[in-house]
């Protein structure tokens, strides 16, 4: 079978040209006679491998020298309560932006670790089709959280709150590396590597250095004190090599492609494609509002989303979606269902994904509309 192009939200789509490296390796890595699979987190030659890694997130995003460069597990969630419980020792108070799920769930779980949090703002009112515009934030915050893009709702933040001297915290996850982003503007940063990055297993940090406490909220665990990742190199316990390898060599691939910069620019031009159609299409709609659009994650309606909750109309468009996905898939456009709080169908079109990619959905997209107008 040859390859498809794979829209998944995450774990999703690598760049071919690093799968085949990988597997060319996968028996010797550079000549050590074994795979990065099996070899020992304390050698010499998986030692290169994590430096190599950091030093490229430092090169490619400007990171500053006071900043710390930190590859952690647990995935996006398990931040939610590190930066609580690392951050949240002065006031106790959080200010946080609803913009969809995620921005949701890491709120309550920082009150659920008994922190005062503030949502400051929401667009929950419009299904979090929109960013809601907070120029400045201000208070006796220990930090200010916001999620940059927000990957089931294809919104994302054209704009950085002014916080002052209250820490900036950002989910980065969907957007890493899509654009060129200012990281002195941020406290922390965090970024699930399954989406632009690396396989899923590895969870980027980037964390400023006065941040890093040896005194985090009562009751922490070792294993959720960034002070300990940063105290040892990120090699506390078995980090998740192969990930962070694979990781290595997706911002090699950034880098010769011109960097944030370069890569940003083949995004707009993707999204921009897509968004395009969508705006000019009877059949289809996009769900986010223009302004907030994510380059990332767009997701998308037929006509036959009217939001009704007719039986008959209910029924006509979940036919519709199931047979988009379905007809999609045999053409060699893979996962394109909507996520259920959303519906329709949402294609994620991170920065291992082609033009060619995108023209290909646009074409099969207007095949379909013709077909069932």
């Amino acid at each position: 079978m040859s390859r498809v192009y794979n829209f998944s939200a995450g774990p999703s789509c690598l760049p071919e040209e690093v799968l085949k490296e990988c597997a060319a390796e996968m028996l010797d890595y550079n000549g050590s006679g074994q795979s990065v699979m099996e070899m020992s987190h304390r050698s010499k030659v998986y030692e290169a491998i994590i430096e190599d890694a950091e030093a490229m997130v430092r090169k490619l995003m400007k990171v500053p020298d006071n900043y710390k460069v930190l590859f952690v597990q647990g995935g996006g969630s398990t931040q939610f309560a590190m930066v609580a419980e690392n951050l949240g020792i002065h006031t106790g108070k959080a200010a946080y932006i609803e913009t969809g799920v995620w921005a949701k769930k890491a709120a309550a779980e920082a009150k659920h670790l008994g922190l005062d949090v503030d949502v400051i703002a929401s667009s929950k009112d419009k299904g979090y089709s929109y960013i809601p515009r907070v120029e400045k934030i201000e208070g006796d915050y220990d930090y200010a959280y916001i999620c940059f893009n927000n990957t089931i709702m294809g919104t994302h933040y054209e704009y950085i709150p002014d916080t002052g001297k209250i820490p900036l915290v950002a989910d980065i996850s969907s957007c890493v590396l899509s654009e060129e982003l200012d990281v002195s503007k941020f406290g922390l940063l965090f970024a699930g590597a399954q989406k632009n990055l690396a396989p899923a297993g590895v969870t980027l940090v980037i964390i400023r250095e006065d941040l890093i406490t040896d005194t985090p909220r009562a009751g922490t665990p070792t294993m959720l004190m960034y002070k300990t990742h940063a105290d040892n190199g990120s090699m506390y316990n078995t980090p998740p090599c192969y990930t962070i390898y694979v990781l290595g060599k997706v911002l090699h691939w950034i880098e010769k492609n011109g960097g944030a910069a370069g890569i940003n620019k083949l995004n707009v031009e993707k999204a921009n494609y897509l968004y395009d159609f969508l705006d000019s299409s009877d059949f289809y709609h996009a769900t986010a509002e223009k302004g907030s659009r994510s380059l990332m994650n767009v997701p998308f309606l037929t006509k036959y989303s009217t939001g009704s909750s007719d039986e008959a109309a209910v029924a006509k468009e979940k036919e519709i979606n199931d047979k988009f996905v379905k007809e999609a898939a045999a053409a060699g456009l893979v996962n394109l269902k909507g996520h259920r709080l959303v519906g329709g169908m949402r294609a994620s079109i991170y920065n291992a994904m082609t033009l060619d990619g995108v023209k290909a959905l646009v074409e099969f997209m207007k095949k379909f509309a013709k077909e069932n107008a």
